[in-house]
């Protein structure tokens, strides 16, 4: 049967469209290529990625691996990681794919899973989107390319679990409004399995989106506890967990915080787990100026007549979502790559508010000019933050040249600033007493203590119970402001990490100067008093 000819321009146009939205997720992910792929070798973007892409080359070595146990970090005793295997056998499933093009495949595919899930979020919003005939859905897109906090989420670099975090609860949050449009056993059954999944990825954000959502249906649509398409996929999210606890064979992680002082403080140090200001201009930055319009734009909604039901039966449920979640950026910012989400899929059903679909789309051009502002300035950086990154790149280099000088068939713990033990663990294959992870934080804490105390009788103590033989030392004036600032004490009068990193020739006989560069140093344990 011939095809006709409004066929064929749909699918042309359906094509143009795939290929814009696919240039421009992929270039704003990809932005900071130059940081990343460095002198022939990869560099990620945080510590966490670094703990992710050992728990990577564990499971290449060893096929089939499910580590529930780190013994890279927080040496001698170890965690036990709150991350879950999804994401590993993802990156690695990923390299099998690039092995014939690389060489280092397992670290080029660690690179590339975020952006490519990027991609696959974009893909999945487009065809939703039409699916469900959302009028001013490139509203939508848009701010999925270009939001600088979900690029961040899933940048070039960044083999992060929020990464498959943000496409499955996008996933699972567009199956919800679908069945608030037209209830449907496909939409059931989607939302059950992939909001098992996000939870088998993390069991914070998804568990309390998800407890939004049953709060949100126990007020507003208690058929959805009862009817039998909702029956189905209550189900299949049961059977989703459960096959994640059979396979974990471990207590999903609940984190609380603000128990231990400790963490407190050094929860302080971390960018996504500090407050965002209500009244900081970075929300606009994240979202654009309509985001200061939301309330009005709900007002007004609700008096406009809708064309169909779709928007009409989606807002209650988004908004539900939305409110919540911007309260909780308010406390820390790791919830900004959600919220950001939720207000890119509720922006296009607000639109509906203006009559004129040209003013909906003059007032939302208009709206991104805080956004374009922040991509040109990363775009095109002034010289101070030029130097800034060719000095990171640099710095990344040496560190990975001190990291590789300990590397060994027998096991040589090291000490080193809790920021910098993932990425020494991952280069050379040697465990760390600090990590990034929470669960580190007794290692964080001695590693902060032996960098404060100026005192040869505790800095041996500590290490002798720590099991060390290498100690690297990093910039002394950074190291002990943030040790001070996780101890609350202040820094004594020539600390031992100062006189590391700043003479050399005067540490104690116990620590001998095996190599150093510019931007750290590397000892070794000579023998103990």
């Amino acid at each position: 049967m011939p095809i006709s000819d409004s066929a064929v321009i749909r699918r042309i146009a359906l094509v143009f469209e795939v290929t814009i939205l696919c240039v421009l997720i992929l270039a704003t992910r990809c932005a900071n290529y130059r940081d990343v792929f460095v002198a022939g070798n990869v560099y990620f973007t945080d510590a966490d990625c670094y703990a992710r892409m050992t728990r990577v080359r564990i499971c290449a070595e060893h096929p089939g691996t499910i580590i529930r146990y780190h013994d890279f970090e927080n040496f001698p005793q170890g965690t036990t990681p709150h991350t879950t295997v999804p994401l590993d056998y993802l990156i690695l499933g990923l390299a099998g794919l690039l092995k014939p093009f690389t060489t280092q495949a397992i670290d080029v595919a660690g690179a590339l899973i975020s952006p490519f899930l990027a991609v696959a979020l974009g893909g999945f919003l487009l065809w939703w989107a039409k699916r469900v005939k959302l009028r001013f859905y490139w509203a939508l897109l848009l701010i999925i390319a270009l939001s600088p906090i979900i690029v961040h989420g899933t940048e070039l670099g960044r083999p992060d679990h929020q990464s498959l975090l943000m496409l499955l609860l996008t996933v699972a949050v567009c199956a919800e409004c679908s069945l608030q449009i037209a209830p449907s056993r496909f939409w059931s059954l989607t939302s059950g399995f992939v909001w098992g999944l996000a939870l088998w990825v993390s069991f914070y954000e998804p568990a309390v989106l998800l407890l939004l959502i049953a709060l949100f249906y126990a007020i507003c649509d208690r058929q959805q506890f009862t009817n039998r398409v909702s029956r189905i996929g209550w189900m299949v999210l049961a059977a989703t967990v459960v096959a994640a606890l059979l396979i974990e064979r471990r207590v999903p992680h609940i984190p609380i915080f603000g128990i231990d002082p400790m963490f407190t403080n050094w929860s302080r140090t971390i960018g996504e787990l500090m407050p965002a200001a209500v009244i900081d201009p970075i929300w606009f930055r994240w979202c654009g100026w309509l985001l200061i319009a939301i309330p009005f734009l709900v007002w007004f909604s609700r008096r406009c007549n809708f064309r169909d039901t779709t928007e009409r039966r989606a807002l209650p449920i988004m908004l539900a979502l939305l409110v919540p979640c911007y309260l909780l950026t308010l406390w820390q910012v790791r919830w900004a790559y959600f919220f950001a989400l939720l207000f890119a899929i509720i922006l296009p059903i607000l639109l509906v508010a203006f009559k004129q679909r040209w003013l909906a789309w003059s007032v939302f051009v208009v709206s991104l000019f805080p956004i374009l502002q922040a991509w040109d300035a990363r775009l095109w950086p002034n010289e101070s933050e030029r130097v800034r990154h060719a000095q990171a790149r640099m710095e990344g280099v040496e560190w990975r040249a001190l990291a590789t000088r300990i590397r060994s068939s027998d096991t040589h713990a090291f000490m080193a600033p809790w920021w910098l033990s993932p990425c020494i663990a991952y280069w050379s294959g040697q465990p760390g007493v600090a990590g990034s992870s929470h669960e580190s934080l007794s290692g964080i804490i001695d590693s902060a203590r032996f960098c404060l105390t100026n005192d040869t009788e505790t800095a041996c103590e500590i290490l002798q119970r720590c099991r060390v033989d290498w100690v690297f030392v990093y910039d002394s004036d950074r190291t002990l402001l943030n040790a001070s600032a996780i101890l609350k004490q202040p820094v004594p009068k020539e600390p031992l990490v100062y006189v590391l990193d700043r003479t050399p020739s005067r540490a104690p006989s116990f620590l001998q100067l095996a190599a150093g560069n510019g931007f750290g140093k590397l000892y070794t344990i000579n023998h103990f008093p």
